[in-house]
């Protein structure tokens, strides 16, 4: 059993107690269920009760008497079995499957991160800080400094979050996190000037990390309102270290593109961000993105395609170039794409490429039936049935 995440690098022999279910694909099942099915299997032996009810015929359920039902302790949560297989299972469980795990070996780093990660994800920062406290004495990296601290800032323990975050800023000199979560207690502080200091030393150490830009822009919206706020970045990303970076226009255009109001205003800064850097990936999705809710489809292709290359690595770009080409009907052009990433090396643009390939052949095989319908007389159907693309673009 292994957390979600990264199996490559949890181990794999975590005991697990109280009731669970698999849900896995029927190719992992011997024989006899229908093709697509889904199973959930109780793990533990059905309770007399559950079996009184069963044979009083089919029960309906909500979702957590389901989960109460197969013996589960807390609400169900989903880590993956050694196959990768998904399984569903009570938090308590799954924490108490940790703990035991941790408590066997407490010098293996590996064992404490994966159960002060899963601890910090469900919210249990008072032990999660033990568990991070314990990897920092064994030596820990700055990682492990960086969650100890938030676990302490969590709970508003903001003199020692402050000087635990410090020694992760230390450990982690290229990380703009360490320094965003000490403006985070400085603010609990009421330290504003001490706030901005962090901020802007996340922005130092990373000009291209677009939360510290856009943090630097909601400090100062809080202090002196949004005129003064976008002033402050626009300033800021003119000075010499940052003037090459695209994060500072990406991360307004986020801030703007919330509200459809304020969206031609995102467009501009979009396009600022990408005057800057052309080649930047997270300009360039922004922008076309925005192109494309504007309907500015061709200009969203004659961009992109000229990035081709880049969306090997980026499945972000690659879809904003497949949704734009789908909508201009240009299935010649998609296919080409499609072939292009199948042989990515990415598995995330790899992965893409399988499922839209799927997509384009279901696309293509219904409108054939449509012509075949349409061409076999009167009545019997013919094109223009409102067929959807992805998107809900028609086709």
């Amino acid at each position: 059993m292994t957390q979600t995440g990264n199996p490559q690098t949890t181990p794999r022999n975590l005991q697990l107690s109280g009731g669970a279910a698999i849900v896995a694909p029927v190719s992992a099942f011997a024989g006899g269920v229908p093709p697509n099915a889904l199973i959930v299997i109780p793990v533990t032996k059905p309770t007399p009760a559950l079996q009184e009810s069963l044979s009083k015929g089919p029960l309906v359920v909500t979702q957590e008497q389901m989960w109460e039902l197969l013996g589960f302790n807390g609400p169900a949560v989903q880590v993956q079995d050694q196959e990768g297989r998904p399984i569903t299972l009570g938090l308590e469980d799954l924490l108490k499957g940790l703990r035991d795990h941790w408590n066997e070996n407490k010098s293996d780093a590996g064992r404490g991160r994966m159960f002060a990660g899963e601890l910090m994800k469900y919210r249990r920062f008072d032990e999660a800080e033990k568990v991070w406290a314990k990897l920092v004495a064994l030596g820990g990296g700055g990682d492990d400094w960086l969650g100890l601290g938030v676990a302490q800032l969590q709970q508003e323990k903001f003199a020692e979050a402050e000087g635990t975050l410090k020694g992760a800023r230390n450990l982690l000199p290229e990380s703009p996190f360490p320094s965003l979560h000490l403006a985070k207690v400085y603010k609990g502080l009421g330290q504003p000037a001490a706030e901005r200091a962090a901020i802007e030393h996340a922005i130092l150490v990373q000009p291209g990390s677009v939360d510290a830009w856009a943090v630097l822009f909601v400090h100062v919206q809080s202090e002196s309102g949004e005129a003064a706020a976008v002033a402050a970045v626009t300033e800021l990303a003119e000075a010499e270290p940052n003037k090459k970076s695209a994060a500072p226009f990406v991360a307004l255009q986020g801030l703007f593109s919330a509200n459809e109001e304020t969206r031609p205003r995102a467009l501009e800064f979009a396009k600022l961000a990408i005057d800057r850097n052309p080649g930047d990936p997270m300009a360039l999705v922004a922008y076309t993105a925005l192109l494309g809710q504007a309907g500015r489809i061709d200009e969203v292709v004659d961009l992109l395609s000229r990035h081709e290359k880049a969306m090997a690595g980026d499945a972000r770009l690659a879809n904003n170039y497949f949704e734009a080409l789908m909508h201009k009907r240009d299935i010649p052009r998609v296919t080409a794409l499609l072939n292009k990433l199948s042989a990515s090396s990415n598995r995330e643009v790899k992965q893409f490429a399988a499922e839209r390939s799927r997509l384009v052949a279901q696309i293509l095989a219904q409108q054939q039936a449509e012509l075949a319908r349409g061409q076999a007389g009167p009545g019997s159907g013919g094109a223009g049935s409102g067929l959807l693309g992805p998107g809900g673009l028609p086709l």
